[in-house]
C-alpha cells in the first residue's frame, strides 16, 4: 500500500512538473471581427503545434494601446500593434505622453493603408482636391482619424467644416445616400468597405504623390509611402501611390531571448502555412520584418541575423 502511494506521489509529482514546464504565451490582438485577431489566433495556433513546450493562445483586446500597456506590464507576452502607436509608446509621446512603455519590436507583419475613395463625380484628382468635399475620416480618436488629418494637413486640405468622423460603414452608407464625396480608410487591402462601396458606386480611388508626403513622413517616421496594388478594388486598373502605418508585433523589452527568439523562429520558419490565415498574413515577409519603428528585442534580432 505504501509503494502505490509513493507511486501515485510521484506520478502527480512528474505531471506537475510536466504542466509547469509549458510556457503560456498570450498574444494581444484585437477585436474579433479585426484582422488583429485573425492574424493572431493563427499565430497562436501555429505556436501551440510547433514550438516545445509553449502553450498559446490570441486575447481579445481593445488592440494597440491596450496591447501595449498590458504586454509592457508584463500581462501578455506579445502583442500587436500599428507602428505610429509603437513608436509613440516607446518615445513616450502621443498617447503616452511622459509614460515611455517598455517595448521592443519583434517584427514588421504586413501594411496597413490609409485608402482614399471619392465618387467620380466630386472630380478628386488628388489629396488637395478633398479640401472642398464631405469626408469620412473614420471614427473619433481612432488610428484612421489621426492619420487622416495629419495627412489632410499637410496637404492644407483639412477643412473642418467637411470633415465626418463615422465608422467604415456608416461612410460606405453616406456615400451612396449622397450625404458624402470621399471616405478615408485605414486598413489593410483589400478592404471589405472598399469592396462594397467599389462594386456599387461610381468612385475612384484617390493617390499620394510621393513628394508631396515627405515633410509628413519626415515628421512621422513611422507612416511609409507604399502603392495599392492594380486591381485591388473593381475599376481600379493601374497601381495606385498610398501612404501606410504598418502592423508590427512586439514584445516587452525586458521579455525572455530565448522565448522570444524561439517565437520568432517559428512564426517565419512557417510562413507558407501561417499565410493560410488570413490575406494580410500572407505579405510578411522576411525582407521587410526588420523594418521596425523601434529597435527588434534581442531574440528576434539574434534569429534575423542569423539568417
Amino acid at each position: 500500500m505504501i509503494k502505490h502511494i509513493g507511486l501515485a506521489a510521484a506520478f502527480i509529482g512528474a505531471t506537475a512538473l510536466g504542466a509547469a514546464a509549458q510556457e503560456r504565451v498570450s498574444i494581444g490582438t484585437g477585436g474579433t471581427g479585426g484582422v488583429f485577431y485573425a492574424v493572431g489566433a493563427g499565430m497562436a495556433d501555429l505556436l501551440s503545434r510547433k514550438l516545445d513546450g509553449v502553450t498559446a493562445n490570441a486575447e481579445v483586446t481593445g488592440a494597440s494601446i491596450e496591447n501595449i500597456r498590458r504586454v509592457s506590464g508584463g500581462e501578455m507576452t506579445i502583442g500587436f500593434s500599428s507602428a505610429s502607436t509603437l513608436y509613440e509608446a516607446k518615445s513616450g509621446t502621443g498617447a503616452f505622453e511622459g509614460d515611455a512603455q517598455n517595448v521592443a519590436a519583434i517584427a514588421y507583419l504586413y501594411p496597413a493603408v490609409l485608402q482614399i475613395a471619392a465618387t467620380d463625380a466630386s472630380g478628386a484628382e488628388g489629396v488637395k482636391d478633398l479640401a472642398d468635399l464631405r469626408v469620412s475620416v473614420g471614427p473619433p480618436g481612432s488610428n484612421s482619424a489621426v492619420f487622416a488629418e495629419r495627412l489632410l494637413g499637410s496637404q492644407e486640405a483639412f477643412n473642418v467644416g467637411n470633415v465626418s468622423f463615422l465608422s467604415y460603414g456608416e461612410a460606405t452608407a453616406a456615400i451612396k445616400n449622397g450625404q458624402l464625396d470621399g471616405s478615408m480608410i485605414l486598413a489593410g487591402t483589400p478592404a471589405s468597405a472598399f469592396i462594397e462601396l467599389f462594386t456599387t458606386e461610381d468612385v475612384r480611388l484617390v493617390p499620394v504623390v510621393p513628394g508631396d508626403v515627405e515633410g509628413l513622413i519626415a515628421e512621422f517616421p513611422f507612416y511609409e509611402v507604399i502603392e495599392i496594388p492594380a486591381g485591388t478594388y473593381e475599376g481600379e486598373d493601374a497601381a495606385v501611390v498610398a501612404v501606410g502605418d504598418p502592423a508590427i508585433l512586439f514584445a516587452a523589452a525586458d521579455a525572455d531571448e530565448a522565448l522570444i527568439k524561439g517565437i520568432t523562429a517559428t512564426l517565419f520558419d512557417n510562413l507558407e502555412e501561417l499565410g493560410t490565415v488570413h490575406p494580410s498574413a500572407k505579405q510578411i515577409t522576411m525582407e521587410r520584418a526588420t523594418a521596425t519603428p523601434i529597435d527588434l528585442h534581442p531574440g528576434a534580432k539574434a534569429y534575423f541575423d542569423g539568417m
